[in-house]
């Protein structure tokens, strides 16, 4: 059953996306090479914390951590580990709050130092087969015309879109109808109503579509071992309209301030 929010209800929603995204914020600052994915976890459930909020991911089908990272081939679902961070890997940052009883589910690929071209484009096709799904997000279309919009421009670039991993409505639940792929024909699946609050996620990789679970019965990884990456928005749709609940500002403005610095 897929359910359907009121204004009242996406507006506390959208507190949670926020949290989420200033977290993000503030580990887009911390991301460097020599930094361990561990640390990084520890400072997101200090924060969020902090933010009045809990954790949506720590203990979530007996997830063990409050992030998912997941480096270079890794696509979602990686546990953070005390491994540092290199020069030229990419993580996805995958993180979950919970505020006023809802969810808030949202991620971004970062570059650890400088990386190559061939990732730089990675990034850019990812990010931009996301916006290209959300601007589906029209009442009275369908599910398959966001999955679609993903799937042929990331298809265009000669990337791999992954199949088994979806995204997915959201709420009071973290998983909610209707799932969400990032694929799909026009004009099928469920009709987009007002109301209808959505985590799109293209996960999209370089090379083979195809992917493998490790031993650790979370991390998933490219079939291929070719880089994936991975960004995520909370979506309501509201006046008939995509409203995007989270923000990428707080992330691009931390990378900003330390680019500066580097500089």
């Amino acid at each position: 059953m897929i359910h359907y929010k009121t204004r009242e209800e996406i507006e506390l929603m959208r507190e949670s996306a926020q949290v989420v995204s200033r977290t993000l914020g503030m580990i887009a600052k911390e991301v460097k090479p020599g930094v361990t994915p561990l640390h990084l976890d520890t400072l997101a459930e200090e924060y969020i914390r902090a933010e009045g909020a809990i954790p949506g991911f720590l203990g979530l089908y007996d997830f063990p951590n409050t992030l998912c990272i997941s480096v270079n081939e890794q696509v979602v679902h990686g546990i953070p580990n005390g491994k540092p961070l290199e020069e030229g890997d990419i993580i996805s940052v995958d993180c979950g709050a919970i505020k006023n009883d809802f969810y808030g589910d949202h991620a971004y690929t970062f570059a650890v130092g400088e990386v190559s071209d061939e990732i730089k484009q990675l990034l850019k096709v990812t990010k931009e087969s996301l916006y290209l799904g959300i601007e589906q997000m029209v009442a009275g279309n369908r599910i398959g015309d966001v999955g679609f919009a993903i799937q042929s421009h990331a298809e265009k670039h000669g990337y791999g879109v992954v199949r088994e991993l979806v995204g997915h409505g959201l709420g009071r639940k973290m998983h909610e109808s209707p799932e969400v792929p990032n694929y799909g024909k026009r004009g099928r699946g469920p009709k987009l109503k007002e109301g209808l609050v959505l985590a799109v996620e293209p996960m999209i990789n370089m090379g083979t579509r195809r992917i493998n679970q490790l031993n650790d019965g979370w991390t998933i990884i490219t079939a291929d071992r070719r880089p994936s990456a991975h960004f995520e928005h909370d979506i309501a749709i509201v006046d008939g309209k995509p409203d995007i609940l989270s923000t990428f500002e707080y992330v691009e403005k931390a990378l900003e301030e330390v680019n500066g610095l580097l500089v």
